[in-house]
């Protein structure tokens, strides 16, 4: 590495390159962050006659970008290392992707559970069933939209010549608190009509 590439490595880690980079894509995700409150305020006759769902709606945003940004994470730790290929055969990608899956699967489980006793509890009840089929099936489409989300922003980041570490979680996490809403209520209202 010459003395240019150390001096173009370190004139992004100035805080003018860094609020350059982010400002505009968090300007962006914040408009959009608007949009998941309004799919929440269109939907709110489904939400208030199952008021037990409204127990997933935080959990389920929250968890969707915490499982995106996991996966973003490793991904940029992998970049940085020079061990990261973007190869539909590399193992240590397809292991990390299983993972998140996995993981998202037992955590959708218990919040399904979860859900189902607070709404014995403060609320209409619902059915089990209907509980868990929601909080399972609307959180593995979303946790594979944050796998997608994930790999795609690390992709674009580094073809960019962006920090992913600067740029993939917010925009993983943003992105997948709007889907989450989306995705949770899509899923609601098949089950329940």
């Amino acid at each position: 590495m010459g003395a240019t590439d150390t001096d173009d490595a370190l004139d992004t880690w100035t805080v003018r390159h860094i609020v350059g980079t982010m400002f505009p894509i968090l300007i962006g995700l914040s408009v959009l962050e608007m949009g998941s409150g309004y799919v929440l305020e269109e939907l709110q006759a489904t939400y208030l006659g199952n008021p037990t769902l409204l127990v997933l709606v935080p959990v389920m945003i929250g968890m969707g970008g915490n499982l995106g940004a996991i996966l973003s994470s490793r991904l940029s730790t992998r970049l940085h290392l020079g061990v990261l290929e973007f190869d539909p055969h590399d193992e240590v990608l397809w292991t990390n992707v299983i993972a998140i899956l996995g993981l998202a699967a037992t955590v959708f489980s218990t919040l399904g559970v979860a859900a189902w006793v607070v709404g014995q509890l403060i609320a209409e009840p619902m059915a089990l069933a209907d509980l868990l089929i929601i909080s399972i099936v609307s959180g593995m489409l979303l946790a594979a939209i944050a796998v997608v989300l994930s790999i795609g922003a690390t992709y674009v980041s580094y073809t960019r010549g962006l920090d992913p570490d600067d740029t993939t979680i917010p925009v993983v996490t943003n992105l997948c608190d709007i889907l989450g809403v989306v995705v949770l209520s899509g899923v609601a209202i098949v089950v329940l009509n």
